[in-house]
């Protein structure tokens, strides 16, 4: 579904991602892991069209480099940055409204549906985000990148700083989201999380990757996760 090759990003003068390859099936759920930043994040706003950039991004088999993001969103993309950036002067369900990409658009994802996986959230459907807690706005977040139905998305640290219960939710979610067939990359810095959802993972240091396999082949490489992960 999507193939990145030969990826470089800047900001400014400064070379971030150099020379990145990867790629993520349909109803994968790829993580990408590595220390704080080695380019995890910018992988995915280089993706999203939110860094200069350069190198091959296909999605679908159609290269999408140097569309521009709405374009790109379009297309069945969708991202939830680690900030979560939500409307804080609208309420949870103005949020949620606010992601629906259009009337009469085929939903398969709906505001019954944000509400099933996350019964918070409809209680506090009439409070406005900004009074919501860190791991309401995280459901938010996720939710309100959903209703506009993408085929892939990514998730940027969607349990930095959650108490475990909402971890479980977030984790839930996850799997939930794939089972509907959507992709997703996974930017996580939780392994216990990442190993037990993942059905490949790869690991990048220095803006680039320098691992790919499955999580249990991750597991029994003490080398990579000693000099890549471990702090």
């Amino acid at each position: 579904m999507l193939e990145v090759k030969d990826l470089h990003a800047y900001y400014g003068k400064s070379h971030i991602l150099q020379g990145v390859e990867f790629n993520v099936g349909q109803g994968e759920i790829v993580s990408l892991l590595g220390r704080n930043g080695v380019g995890r994040s910018t992988t995915c706003k280089a993706i999203m069209g939110l860094v200069a950039l350069r190198g091959s991004i296909r999605f679908d088999n159609e290269e999408i480099t140097g569309l521009d993001i709405h374009k790109i969103a379009h297309k069945g993309i969708g991202y939830v940055p680690e900030e979560r950036l939500i409307f804080s002067g609208l309420s949870t369900r103005e949020n949620l409204e606010m992601g629906v990409k259009k009337v009469g658009a085929d939903e398969k994802w709906t505001i019954d549906d944000a509400y099933q996986l996350f019964p918070r959230l409809e209680e506090r459907a009439d409070v406005k985000a900004e009074l919501l807690s860190g791991g309401e706005q995280q459901m938010l977040s996720m939710c309100r990148t959903m209703m506009g139905n993408p085929r892939f998305v990514m998730i940027d640290e969607p349990t930095e700083g959650l108490a475990p219960q909402i971890v479980s939710q977030v984790r839930d979610f996850l799997l939930k989201v794939a089972e509907r067939g959507v992709s997703i990359l996974l930017v996580e810095q939780k392994l216990s999380i990442a190993m037990k959802i993942s059905h490949r993972v790869y690991v990048m240091g220095h803006g680039e990757i320098v691992f790919e396999g499955r999580p249990d082949d991750l597991e029994a490489d003490d080398t990579t996760r000693k000099e890549w992960l471990e702090v």
